[in-house]
C-alpha cells in the first residue's frame, strides 16, 4: 500500500529526484511514472558518472535513483558513483534501481552509502514506497534484495579470528600498500569507510600502526 504524507516522517512537501541511467528511454519512462505522484518531482537526469556528480551539485535533490551499469565498459560503475555521492552529500538519499540482483552487489551498495536497493521489475507502488522511505532517512529494499542482505549478514556473522570477510579484504589491500582512498576505490566504498575498517582491524589485532597490522596478520596466517 502506498504511504500517505501523514504516515511518513516529517519531510519537505515535495521530494526532489535525480535519475541516473545510461538509457534515455528508461529515464523518460521513470519520469513519466514518478511525476504522477503529487509529492515527487524529477529535477535532473544523468547518463554517466560525471554528469550525475554535476547534476547532483546543481540540483541538490533529496533522492538519487542510480543504475549500477552506466556504460558499456563498466558493469558496476554505479557503485563507484554511489560512494562518491555519499561522501560528498551526507543528506542525499541514494536508491539503487538496477537489473542486477547479487548478494555481494547489494552489500557493496549499502557499504557505498545506498539506503535502498530495488530491481527494475519492481512494481510502481513499491518503487514509490522505496523513494519515500529513502527520502525520510529510512532503508528500502525489495523482498529479493532484503533477503540477499540477510543471507550475507548471516554468512559474515562468524568472523575469522576476529576479522570479518570485508576486513580481510581491506587487510589484503593494506598489505599491498594501498592508501585508504585506493582501498575504497578497489572495494567501491568511501575512504572514510575504508579508514573505519582499518581502525577496526588494528583494534582487533591489538596494534597501533598499519605496518604492525600487516605483520601481525601475516604471523597469524590471515594474509
Amino acid at each position: 500500500m502506498t504511504e500517505t504524507a501523514a504516515e511518513t516522517p516529517a519531510r519537505t512537501s515535495t521530494i526532489r529526484l535525480v535519475l541516473v541511467d545510461d538509457h534515455a528511454i528508461l529515464r523518460q519512462g521513470l519520469r513519466s511514472v514518478l511525476e504522477r505522484e503529487p509529492d515527487l518531482t524529477v529535477v535532473g537526469e544523468a547518463s554517466s558518472e560525471a554528469e550525475a556528480e554535476a547534476v547532483v551539485r546543481a540540483c541538490k535533490p533529496d533522492v538519487a535513483l542510480l543504475d549500477l551499469k552506466l556504460s558499456a565498459g563498466s558493469e558496476f560503475e554505479g557503485l563507484s558513483l554511489c560512494g562518491k555521492l555519499s561522501a560528498a552529500n551526507a543528506e542525499l538519499g541514494l536508491l539503487i534501481l538496477t537489473t542486477f540482483l547479487d548478494e555481494e552487489l547489494v552489500v557493496r551498495a549499502v557499504q557505498a552509502g545506498a539506503r535502498g536497493y530495488v530491481v527494475k521489475d519492481v512494481d510502481t507502488t513499491e518503487l514509490v514506497r522505496a523513494i519515500r522511505a529513502v527520502a525520510a532517512g529510512e532503508s528500502a529494499f525489495d523482498a529479493r534484495s532484503a533477503a540477499a542482505v540477510v543471507r550475507s549478514m548471516n554468512r559474515h556473522s562468524e568472523p575469522r579470528q576476529g576479522l570479518t570477510d570485508r576486513e580481510l579484504e581491506v587487510l589484503r589491500l593494506l598489505a599491498a600498500g594501498l592508501s585508504n582512498s585506493r582501498i575504497g576505490e578497489q572495494l567501491y566504498i568511501s575512504a572514510t569507510t575504508a579508514k573505519f575498517h582499518v581502525s577496526n582491524i588494528m583494534r582487533k589485532l591489538e596494534v597501533s600502526r598499519r605496518a604492525e597490522a600487516v605483520y601481525a596478520a601475516s604471523k597469524r596466517g590471515l594474509i
